[in-house]
């Protein structure tokens, strides 16, 4: 009976406008929740028959169903915080981490430390990144982010790299002594080396203009911080001579000897190699360290040793690299935030906990490093807000009550309809 029909048709419409209060409400009670994304609910008529078989109309509907609820990943505003472990997601992708349920996925990027230096989410999730060798440099191997070296160990000296202009004016008749070196050369300029226990020693590099286009350098050291030293006298550990073309541009360069013995336990025979730049007849351009007719000048100086150290911070890069700082102003990468991409993300299963699962209709992650392949940028002291539009979801509400009320006019009109039938037989 069209009635009876009618009837279950309303009911239907009942039942699918209160589910999409439900999602409605979900959305606007996510409204706060850090990298949450709204979802809409996806109606689809029934058909019950078609009174004339196979041919097109005169096909009598049946009601609605709820045909999905789909996910809409747009992307949230990004907001500012004061903690730099937070990490917010710009475009596509998802954090990876690890827990007593496997692996799952998540925009939120709420993260913090534990006890043991690893890095987790609000449920005690690691997080998973691209782990650094011991020089910091970022592998393929996938773990926990995890900070363990509190302490770095001191590195000595083992290359000088000097960038300066040697004055092309000098006398060639000046005549180094190494009593008297700064009223003896013609140029000299400083760099703090460090000794195989970590110990700082200022070197001072002496040069002396020998000849036209070649130059004696002398690199030297107080004497009471070496073995075989004196106070108050200077000793020579490394020795070599530079050769410039007319040009003013360096064309070879040679290291005569390099032997540092510092003392208070330092290893003997330190060899520390004074890099003056690629000359011409090895290929380089030697422009590092020129001879120009101008007043000679060191632009900066750059050793590679340093002291030992304890960990004083952290911070991320913009691409996702987790960087320690250390007390002796050393930096080393520790990892590096691992970002998963799916080719259809609406089609992952919520767990809860804003995490989600991979899915047949998700299909397989991609995880590689942020800002490739696609994936999305990460920014350091930032969170990703939830994608709820309030006013939007309100207006939301007031169509699915309106429908709601529709539909419940539908059954009670097919009640009343009922009780005319009822009434039939009583008269």
């Amino acid at each position: 009976m069209g009635i009876l029909s009618s009837l279950y048709t309303g009911v239907s419409g009942l039942t699918g406008q209160g589910e999409a209060l439900s999602i409605y409400g979900d959305n606007i009670a996510n409204a706060s929740t850090t990298g949450f994304k709204v979802s809409r609910p996806e109606f689809q008529d029934v058909i019950a028959k078609s009174l004339k078989g196979l041919l097109g109309g005169n096909q009598i509907g049946r009601g609605v169903r709820l045909a999905g609820v789909n996910p809409i990943f747009s992307q949230g505003s990004i907001l500012q915080t004061e903690s730099p472990t937070d990490l917010a997601i710009t475009g596509d992708g998802f954090f990876v981490v690890n827990g007593t349920d496997g692996q799952s996925y998540s925009r939120n990027g709420g993260f913090h430390f534990d006890k043991e230096g690893k890095l987790i989410n609000g449920d005690n999730y690691h997080v998973l990144g691209f782990q650094a060798d011991e020089r910091g440099k970022i592998t393929s191997k996938l773990g926990d982010v995890s900070v363990d070296r509190t302490v770095i160990d001191a590195k000595k000296t083992s290359e000088v790299k000097m960038y300066m202009n040697l004055d092309l004016r000098s006398d060639k008749a000046l005549t180094f002594d190494a009593a008297h070196p700064d009223q003896t050369s013609h140029f000299a300029t400083g760099v703090t080396v460090y000794d195989t226990a970590g110990t700082a020693h200022v070197t001072t590099v002496y040069f002396n203009k020998t000849d036209d286009g070649v130059w004696t350098w002398r690199a030297m050291v107080k004497g009471d911080e070496t073995t075989k030293g004196k106070a108050d006298e200077l000793v020579e550990c490394a020795r070599g001579r530079l050769f410039y073309d007319t040009d003013g541009k360096l064309r070879d360069q040679t290291i005569d000897k390099s032997v540092f013995n510092f003392n208070k336990g330092a290893l003997p025979d330190q060899y520390i190699a004074f890099n003056f730049g690629e000359d011409k007849a090895h290929g380089g351009n030697g422009l590092q360290v020129t001879q120009y007719g101008t007043h000679s000048e060191t632009y900066k100086n750059i050793q590679d040793g340093y002291t030992a150290g304890s960990l004083a911070g952290m911070t991320f890069n913009d691409d996702g690299t987790l960087t320690a700082v250390y007390t002796n102003g050393e930096n080393v990468n520790i990892a590096q935030i691992a970002l998963a991409k799916f080719e259809n993300p609406e089609g992952l299963f919520k767990m809860g906990q804003n995490r989600f699962r991979e899915s047949r209709l998700s299909g397989n992650p991609t995880i590689g490093a942020p800002s490739a392949g696609g994936r999305g940028r990460i920014s350091s002291k930032t969170l990703e807000a939830s994608t709820t539009d309030i006013a939007n979801e309100f207006i939301n509400l007031m169509q699915a009550q309106r429908n709601f009320q529709a539909n419940g006019k539908v059954v009670s009109t097919s009640d009343e309809m009922l009780q005319e039938i009822l009434n039939l037989k009583r008269n």
